[in-house]
């Protein structure tokens, strides 16, 4: 755990929980996944965030991450980047089975459901590890009780980047419990924009020629009935604000709900 203090010395801070890591996976050079343990006194709602980090020189060293795992899941599931020089991400991409984390105690987050006016298509835009608590709220069930169709477009710069896609294109479907909705409701459409594949370019440039409406199979993103959830890089939230606010739609927040709603925590380092 490069500098950070040995698990046997590990005292979790105020407001945190000290967690057991029990599963890591490398995507690519610059991007990771890793479950942990989950204190049975934690609760959250799919889609939101968590302090996270590791106690580095006796402090705690923490970043706001998405939840992956979805609120009734009993383990805690992070994707992360990869920095060379960031505080905590180039600490915790070297974590390791067996070593520990600190999981704030009090998640929050705009990225639920609550914060939508009810509505018939719900979109989920996402860049690089945007995706991490769309793939919380992909595996709600509340969440395909509430729309027609649930249509999450992730978007990245290389195809090794789209993690999780083999989860979302065949096992997701194959659940025991979700299956059946995601089949009738799931639609997944992965992008790149720096290698060939079957659908290219930025999700705003989609957006505003109208091919990813066209690709999903809906009509033109409408206020009237579509409901839309942001979370991507700062370039990117406030691309697709701009462009959704042309159209009409009114950001909603944990106080008044809305027509879309995009999440500002995005780890950078």
């Amino acid at each position: 755990m490069n500098d950070a203090a040995p698990a046997a010395t590990l005292v979790a801070p105020k407001g945190y929980n000290l967690e057991e890591v029990t599963w890591v996976h490398h995507w690519t050079d610059s991007l990771f996944s890793f479950r942990c343990t989950r204190s049975p006194a934690l609760r959250f709602t799919s889609g939101q965030f968590a302090m996270i980090g590791l106690v580095v020189e006796g402090k705690p060293l923490v970043r706001a991450y998405s939840m992956v795992s979805p609120a009734w899941e009993e383990h805690l599931e992070f994707l992360s980047i990869k920095v060379a020089n960031g505080p905590l991400t180039s600490r915790l991409q070297h974590i390791k089975v067996g070593e520990h984390v600190l999981i704030g105690q009090k998640p929050v987050g705009t990225l639920i459901t609550d914060n939508l006016l009810p509505g018939r298509n719900l979109w989920m835009l996402a860049t690089g590890t945007g995706l991490a608590p769309f793939m919380s709220l992909l595996r709600d069930p509340e969440v395909y009780d509430r729309y027609e169709r649930v249509i999450i477009a992730h978007t990245v710069r290389e195809v090794a980047e789209l993690a999780y896609r083999d989860y979302l294109t065949t096992e997701l479907a194959q659940h025991e419990l979700l299956g059946e909705m995601v089949r009738e409701k799931m639609i997944y459409l992965p992008a790149v924009t720096r290698e060939a594949f079957p659908i290219q370019g930025r999700i705003t440039t989609r957006l505003e020629a109208g091919t990813a409406e066209r690709d999903a199979g809906v009509a033109r993103l409408d206020p009237a009935h579509d409901r839309v959830m942001i979370c991507g890089s700062e370039a990117m939230n406030a691309d697709c604000k701009t462009l959704l606010e042309a159209r009409g739609f009114v950001e909603g927040n944990n106080s008044e709900p809305g027509t879309y709603v995009v999440e500002k925590a995005f780890v950078t380092k």
